[in-house]
């Protein structure tokens, strides 16, 4: 008999291999469900010992419901999707993976980047319609090494991209309230605020988590103080971007173009998702990856890996390399709930 049950919410990898490489030599049961807006999970797992997760959301109203659970382990970085207080409240601890994909949301958001400069999808899709002439874009191509990039944010994968773009010749700037100028600099970045990093870039690039003080960061107001040849690139949470506003901004001219990861209903995470749910899809100026920045063969084996570590080391009685919150986990581990 399982000495544990660890529960998969929800995953989009073939199979659940890794996982039961890691954890079924300390005895623990792994059962994949297909739960992946979080709807029903805490019936569906109410045996828990473990759930690792990748887009369900687990509210509190679920957490209450997981007697058993002792840790709610993320496939990726970003927690939003967990109430994270809850689950401390409720004895258990969360984890994440904190760093798997750093090359490749810069690489990606880069490769957008590059992409949308030089018009690729508006001149792909002209010369598929018998139309081969350069004039069927209708903004101007900028050579890169006279066009500002603008990074909101300025983590680690911000700082990825800052190294990367730095071969081309950009002027970057960035804007990020929590990091100095003086260590921007070591990266050649300069640090502006806000208003000024929308006014003068050609490229903004949102690289920062989602949370209350994100939520809609890329609106109306902020959009309106771009250039008009403006590209706004988003491989952050779809939800750091008004879509209707972004909408608005590229049907009445306000910017050029845009390129994004996740639109902000997240259709990951939303049962039977359409495209004419978000009217971005409608537009040619537009092109929208599936939130498939962190994808790598590498990337993947490592997230699956880690969260799975992250689960036998609690089940273990040990504690995960990579806690959420560490300064609560530690008492909870410690049996102070």
């Amino acid at each position: 008999m399982a000495k544990f049950k660890v529960y998969i919410s929800d995953y989009d990898y073939p199979d659940i291999e890794i996982e039961k490489t890691v954890l079924e030599p300390i005895g623990a049961e792994v059962i994949g469900l297909q739960c992946n807006t979080g709807e029903n999970l805490a019936e569906l797992a109410k045996d828990a010992d473990a759930i690792i997760q990748q887009y369900a959301k687990i509210p509190r109203e679920t957490i209450e419901k997981l007697s058993n659970c002792k840790v709610i382990a993320r496939y990726g970085i970003g927690v939003d999707i967990v109430d994270v207080d809850a689950a401390y409240e409720h004895g258990m601890v969360v984890t994440n993976v904190a760093d798997y994909c750093i090359d490749e949301v810069a690489d990606h958001s880069i490769s957008m980047a590059f992409t949308l400069i030089r018009s690729i999808p508006s001149y792909n899709k002209a010369t598929h319609e018998g139309r081969w002439h350069w004039r069927d874009w209708n903004a101007p191509i900028h050579r890169m090494r006279e066009m500002t990039f603008g990074l909101v944010g300025f983590g680690r994968i911000a700082q990825n991209m800052a190294r990367k773009l730095a071969a081309f010749g950009f002027n970057i700037v960035a804007f990020d309230p929590y990091v100095s100028k003086s260590f921007m600099s070591t990266f050649g970045v300069t640090k502006v605020d806000l208003p000024t990093l929308l006014k003068e870039s050609h490229l903004v690039d949102v690289m920062c988590p989602h949370t209350p003080e994100t939520h809609h960061l890329i609106n109306e107001e902020t959009l309106k103080l771009m250039r008009k040849d403006a590209i706004l690139i988003n491989c952050a949470r779809g939800k750091v971007v008004d879509n209707h506003a972004l909408y608005r901004a590229l049907t009445e001219g306000w910017i050029v173009a845009a390129g994004l990861d996740d639109t902000e209903e997240e259709p990951a995470k939303v049962s039977n998702w359409t495209p004419d749910m978000n009217p971005l899809f409608t537009l040619d100026n537009v092109i929208v990856t599936p939130h498939a920045a962190y994808v790598s063969q590498s990337a993947l084996n490592e997230a699956r890996r880690t969260a799975a570590e992250n689960v036998k080391a609690v089940l273990l009685g040990e504690t995960p390399p990579n806690l959420v919150k560490p300064s609560l986990n530690v008492r909870v581990l410690n049996g102070q709930k």
